[in-house]
């Protein structure tokens, strides 16, 4: 092996002749460029061999240049590693790719390992290919700098919410190939601090983040300590405010990840020393675990976020495992929230009529509406199924006005269809939100002065506890309804706020007794009458009468039920031993005798 003066290395005269000749006019033009270049080079036959090579590359991987001759360049530049490289870097030797360029990593001798770019081209006017090997180690250091700092948050210093779910799609696509190395499962513990809010707003943003860096520090160790890190990656991340999250690969079980909510929740116990400040906080976590195979990042986080909520809806400062059961019964919820709005303009809610029955001659005085939702996918649904949905997204404003409309009409064609009985009045139960967001008492004229039904034959019934708390606006509604001549009823009457007090000030003309105090006088079944439920009742009557107050009995079930309470004095009665809620067709049977009620 021999040098020239124009710095390139070249094969012996004496056993390669025929290739010296041939290369000296190939190279003759970049012969300058090779002595000026900052950049490494080779020149590199159709066989992937070196036959020239320049000093800045002889540098770059420690060697001299001529010990770089007759070497196979995919050996040198590990362009064989991987079969999408090794078979880009072959087309280019064969002429059937004029360009590659790829990122390899390099090992000098002196033991460092170096980051290089190899751009392999076609030499124009040549059978060879020109490799230019530029080393991007600082580049690349720069690269893993900015992203770590992309990828972590400054204040805990831990992953952030972009590094952890790029962490979570690797663990659930790597855990979904089951080759018996792994369980093939993945857990997860989301938690939040609990009143972290309180912390921040009382001692300021500076030691709110002390304590969250705090957190950090002991989450961490206690990851650590009880076997869930794993060495090369960072298993627990903030993801944003005082939201953690610790991602268990390899998972083995339930018990696994409930251990480690336990032992998360121990080492938040203790208080944090902080700036000579004590605080105490807790945590709410919810906790997953579950098979890889068939989950998404999405779906997993959906999950542990749902489970979070339940802790907190629980109780707070506790962990929580999702529950499919539990889960099932939510989205069941969030489907017909979903639909509920339309459901009345489909026409898919119908009413049935359950009868209040006079205790003293068993007659139908009146009946209460009740709403019944067919729905097109859940089938018939109750009251409880879709109310509370209804009150929380304000379409209990328009479903009751329906309800209303509906009762009313109904009621005055019992009187049109049966002139010659006395009229039974329909009681229609009415949501404290009905009051607040719509204007009750117009509906109510309206309606009334539409359908022909008379005030005094509608009762509208609220709950004890949205009447008691009444004041202002509603207090004001109540009013005008009774002006109206409405009559005003409390529903579930000693199950809330039971303030007697109240009675004197409210339009108030009917008390609906709850089935809880009724449930007490059944002698049947074996079951023992509670003394104390008949006497409470017994005062509770007493002094609804003393007020000009009516009395009625929810969830008669026995005749000997129905006769005590008629001896204690309760107007009238409701409850399955009379009837179950029935269609409108029932009712107008028993308005004319042609069925009977029992008692």
């Amino acid at each position: 092996m021999s040098g020239t003066s124009d710095g390139l290395v070249r094969p012996p005269v004496t056993e390669r002749q025929h290739t010296v000749g041939r290369t000296a006019s190939e190279l003759r033009d970049y012969r300058a460029a090779f002595n000026a270049a900052h950049l490494a080079m080779a020149v590199v036959d159709r066989d992937g061999v070196v036959i020239a090579a320049n000093d800045v590359l002889g540098s770059l991987v420690g060697a001299d240049p001529a010990d770089l001759y007759d070497q196979a360049a995919a050996d040198l530049f590990d362009l064989a590693s991987d079969g999408r490289t090794w078979n880009a870097y072959r087309d280019v030797l064969r002429g059937n790719r004029n360009r590659f360029r790829c990122t390899r990593r390099l090992k000098h001798p002196d033991g460092r390992s170096l980051w290089a770019e190899v751009i392999v081209a076609p030499l124009p006017d040549s059978s060879h290919v020109l490799l230019s090997i530029n080393d991007i180690s600082d580049r690349r250091e720069l690269q893993a700098r900015l992203r770590h700092l992309q990828m972590h948050d400054p204040v805990t210093r831990l992953p952030n919410r972009t590094l952890f779910f790029e962490r979570l799609s690797q663990a659930l696509e790597a855990q979904s190939y089951d080759d018996g190395s792994t369980t093939g499962r993945i857990g997860l513990c989301y938690l939040d601090l609990d009143g972290f809010k309180a912390v921040n707003d009382t001692l300021g943003h500076r030691f709110g983040d002390r304590l969250l860096a705090a957190v950090a520090s002991r989450l961490t160790a206690c990851a650590d300590q009880t076997g869930y890190a794993r060495s090369g990656g960072h298993l627990v991340a903030r993801l944003g405010g005082d939201e953690f999250a610790i991602l268990v690969e390899d998972s083995t079980g339930t018990e696994q990840l409930a251990d480690l909510a336990r032992a998360v929740l121990s080492a938040l116990q203790a208080p944090f020393d902080l700036a000579g400040q004590r605080i105490s906080v807790s945590a709410s976590i919810g906790v997953v675990e579950r098979a890889a195979a068939g989950n998404s990042p999405t779906g997993l986080m959906q999950a542990a976020d749902t489970t979070l909520y339940w802790a907190k809806e629980d109780g707070k400062a506790r962990w929580t495992l999702f529950d499919p059961e539990r889960n099932a019964h939510r989205m069941t919820r969030q489907a017909l929230s979903s639909t509920l709005r339309e459901a009345v303009e489909r026409g898919e809610f119908a009413l049935e009529y359950q009868p209040l029955v006079g205790m003293d001659d068993g007659t139908v005085r009146g009946v209460e509406a009740l709403a019944r939702w067919n729905h097109p996918q859940f089938g018939q649904l109750s009251p409880n199924r879709f109310i509370a949905i209804a009150e929380e997204d304000g379409s209990i404003v328009r479903l009751g006005r329906w309800v209303l409309r509906t009762a009313c009409e109904q009621a005055r064609q019992w009187q049109k269809d049966h002139p010659g009985v006395r009229p039974i009045f329909v009681s229609v139960n009415v949501a404290v939100r009905q009051v607040w967001d719509s204007d009750l008492v117009a509906d109510v004229a309206e309606i009334l002065a539409e359908t022909g039904l008379a005030p005094h034959l509608l009762q509208l019934e609220l709950t004890e506890s949205a009447v008691m708390g009444s004041a202002g606006r509603p207090l004001q509604a109540l009013q005008a309804l009774s002006d109206m001549g409405v009559r005003i009823a409390i529903d579930d009457f000693g199950t809330g706020y039971s303030n007697l007090a109240y009675l004197s000030r409210l339009p108030v003309s009917v008390l609906k007794l709850d089935g809880s105090f009724v449930k007490g006088f059944r002698y049947d079944d074996g079951a023992h009458p509670n003394p104390a439920d008949e006497t409470i009742v017994e005062a509770m009557v007493d002094l609804a009468h003393r007020l000009g107050l009516t009395v009625t009995a929810e969830c008669v079930e026995t005749s000997g039920q129905a006769q005590r309470l008629r001896r204690i004095g309760c107007d009238t009665g409701q409850g399955w031993l009379y009837s179950r809620a029935v269609e409108p067709s029932r009712i107008a049977a028993m308005i004319s005798g042609d069925a009977t009620v029992g008692g």
